[in-house]
C-alpha cells in the first residue's frame, strides 16, 4: 500500500469542518465542491477516495473513470446515490455514516409530540397575526399519557427513553425485537399494531419503508385508534395514506398530527397544510448541527479506515473474504439469506434467539459471514434502515436478538446443511447443482426437499388423502400455478406440505385454503429473491 500521505481524497460536497480536518491530518485532500458532473468525470481518476452526500451520483460511469478509487464515503445514512454493485465488482468499499442522525430524529419526534400537546404552531401563528387567544389554545400534559411506537429499532428506542423521562407510558410494536429488550427499557410489548392503536394517546412511526409498509397507517388503522389520538411521523412519508390522514383529522377521529416527512419531497403543497390541528416541518429530523458534524466525522473515520486497512464498520458491500473460504462459503450465501427470511416469515418475527447449526464441509471455514448473511435475511425489510452483512449483527444486537451457533462435521444426507430455528419454527437448507441453487431440505423438523423460490406456501395438515388437490383447486381458480411441491408425511403427527407458486397468492385464496377442514396452519411467503434461480436480492 502506498504511504498514506500520498493517498488522495476528493470531497465532492460540503462536509463538517471536523471531518475535513480529520482527513487532512492523514491524506491529501482536495475540495471538489461545485464541480460539475463533467468536471468530476474528467478529474476523478487520481483519487483513492471520494466523499459525497446526496447530490453527487456515483454511477457506473463515475466508477469506470475513477481508476484508482478504493472507497466511496457518504456523509449520511443510506447510499441510494451510489451504484453499489458496480463498486463491489471493482472491489471498492462503499460506506456511510449509519446512525449519525438517530438522536436528532428522536429529539425531533419528541419536539412534535410537545408541539401537538401544547398547540405551539397555531398559538404562534395567532399571536404573530395580532390575536391573543390564550383560552383557545390550552393544551394537555404528556405526563401519564401513553405513547405508542410502531417500529422499535434504534430511533424508536431513543424516543422511548425520552418519552419515559417525560412521564409517559410507552407501548411498542416490532416483532423483530427480543422480549428482553422491551423489559430492559420498561416498555410494554404490543403483539399487533392494533394493540398500539387501542392504547396510545400519541402514536409515532419508525417502521422500515417497504412495499408491505406503504400506506401502513390507513383508514382502517385510524378507525382503531383512540378518539382524539395524535399521529407523529418523522420516519418515512409513504408509511401513511395522506388522504386517509386528512379525513381522520377533519372528521374528528384524530386530535392532531405532527408530520416531518412526505411521500414526495420537496413538498410545498399538501392537503395537510393549513389544517389547524397539524404541525409540519420540511424533513428536519436529521437537520441539526450535531448530526451533520457527526455524519462528517463518522464518514471521515470510515474512509480513513478503508484506506489504511482498518475495520470499516459501516461498509454496505460484502467485506473481503479469502479465495479459499469464498469458494466454499460463497455458494451458501444466497441460501443463508433466504433461510433467514423464510424463518422469520414462518415464525412471524424473531424469538430472543436464532439458533444456527452448520453441518458438513462448510464448518471447515470461518462461518461468521454466513451467520451475518442469515441475519440480513431475518431483518431486511423489518428494520428502519438498510441491512447488509456488515451491520446486520449490530442491528440484531440492538434489538436484543442473539445467535446461538453450533457446528457439526457430520452431514449424512448433504455435503453441507444450514439449519435455523427460533421458537417452535425450524428450517434447513443446502445447495444443489453447478449453479448452487438454494434448496430447502427441512421445515418444522420434517425432512422435505424443494427449491426455494420467490413465492412459497407451507401447510401443516392432517395426513389424509386429497389435501394437496384441495389446495391446487383453490389456486387454480385464482390463476396461480403450482411450480413444485414437496410433502413430508405425518408419521403420527401433522404432515407438512411445501409448494412454490408462479405468483403471490391473493388474500381471498389464502383465506379459502385456511378454511379447508384438516388444515391446521398455513403460511404464504414472499422471499426477497432477485429471480427464481435463487439470486440474492
Amino acid at each position: 500500500m502506498a504511504d498514506q500521505s500520498d493517498l488522495r481524497v476528493l470531497i465532492c460536497e460540503p462536509l463538517a469542518d471536523a471531518g475535513v480536518a480529520y482527513l487532512k491530518e492523514r491524506f491529501q485532500v482536495d475540495d471538489g465542491v461545485g464541480w460539475s458532473k463533467a468536471e468530476l468525470l474528467e478529474r476523478v481518476a487520481p483519487y483513492d477516495a471520494v466523499v459525497v452526500r446526496s447530490a453527487t451520483k456515483v454511477t457506473a460511469e463515475f466508477i469506470d473513470k475513477a481508476v484508482n478509487l478504493k472507497v466511496v464515503g457518504r456523509a449520511g445514512t443510506g447510499v441510494d446515490n451510489v451504484d453499489v454493485p458496480a463498486a463491489t465488482r471493482r472491489g471498492i468499499i462503499v460506506c456511510n455514516a449509519a446512525g449519525s442522525n438517530s438522536l436528532s430524529a428522536a429529539e425531533h419526534t419528541i419536539a412534535l409530540i410537545m408541539a401537538q400537546a401544547r398547540n405551539v404552531a397555531p398559538a404562534h401563528a395567532a399571536l404573530v397575526d395580532g390575536r391573543w387567544e390564550r383560552s383557545k389554545y390550552g393544551g394537555i400534559e404528556v405526563d401519564g399519557k401513553t405513547l405508542g411506537i410502531l417500529g422499535f429499532g434504534r430511533i424508536g428506542q431513543l424516543v422511548a427513553e425520552r418519552a419515559r423521562g417525560l412521564g409517559m407510558h410507552v407501548v411498542a410494536y416490532d416483532p423483530f425485537v427480543a422480549d428482553a429488550r422491551y423489559r430492559e427499557m420498561g416498555v410494554d410489548k404490543a403483539e399487533t399494531p392494533d394493540d398500539v392503536y387501542a392504547a396510545a394517546d400519541f402514536i409515532t412511526l419508525h417502521l422500515a419503508s417497504t412495499p408491505e409498509t406503504k400506506g401502513f397507517v390507513n383508514t382502517d388503522a385510524f378507525a382503531k385508534m383512540k378518539p382524539g389520538a395524535r399521529l407523529i411521523n418523522v420516519g418515512r412519508g409513504d408509511l401513511v395514506d395522506t388522504a386517509a390522514l386528512v379525513d381522520a383529522l377533519t372528521n374528528g377521529t384524530l386530535g392532531g398530527a405532527g408530520v416531518d416527512v412526505f411521500p414526495e419531497e420537496p413538498c410545498t403543497d399538501s392537503p395537510l397544510f393549513g389544517l389547524a390541528n397539524v404541525v409540519v416541518t420540511p424533513h428536519l429530523g436529521a437537520s441539526t448541527a450535531e448530526a451533520q458534524d457527526r455524519a462528517g466525522v463518522v464518514v471521515a473515520e470510515q474512509v480513513a479506515a478503508a484506506l489504511t486497512g482498518g475495520v470499516v464498520t459501516s461498509a454496505v458491500n460484502i467485506p473481503a473474504v479469502g479465495p479459499e473460504a469464498l469458494a466454499t462459503l460463497g455458494p451458501f450465501l444466497p441460501a443463508a439469506q433466504h433461510l433467514g427470511a423464510l424463518l422469520t416469515a414462518l415464525a412471524g418475527g424473531v424469538d430472543d434467539t436464532i439458533s444456527v447449526e452448520y453441518a458438513g464441509e462448510i464448518v471447515e471455514q470461518d462461518t461468521r459471514l454466513l451467520t451475518a448473511t442469515v441475519a440480513v435475511g431475518a431483518l431486511a425489510g423489518h428494520v428502519d434502515q438498510p441491512v447488509n452483512v456488515v451491520n446486520a449483527m449490530s442491528l440484531a444486537e440492538e434489538r436484543g436478538i442473539r445467535f446461538d451457533v453450533r457446528t457439526s462435521a457430520e452431514s449424512p444426507a448433504y455435503r453441507s446443511v444450514i439449519t435455523l430455528s427460533t421458537g417452535d419454527v425450524s428450517v434447513g437448507g443446502s445447495t444443489v447443482g453447478v449453479t448452487a441453487r438454494p434448496r430447502l431440505v427441512s421445515a418444522f423438523g420434517h425432512p422435505l426437499e424443494i427449491e426455494m423460490a420467490p413465492h412459497m406456501a407451507f401447510f401443516r395438515n392432517k395426513d389424509v388423502p386429497g389435501m394437496i388437490g384441495k389446495v391446487g383447486t383453490v389456486l387454480g381458480d385464482e390463476g396461480v400455478n403450482v411450480a413444485s411441491m414437496a410433502v413430508s408425511p405425518g408419521d403420527g403427527d401433522l404432515a407438512v406440505i411445501a409448494i412454490t407458486v408462479s405468483d403471490e397468492v391473493p388474500d381471498d385464496a389464502q383465506q379459502r385454503i385456511r378454511a379447508i377442514e384438516g388444515f391446521q396452519q398455513a403460511w404464504f411467503v414472499n422471499l426477497p429473491m432477485a429471480n427464481g434461480n435463487g439470486g440474492a436480492a
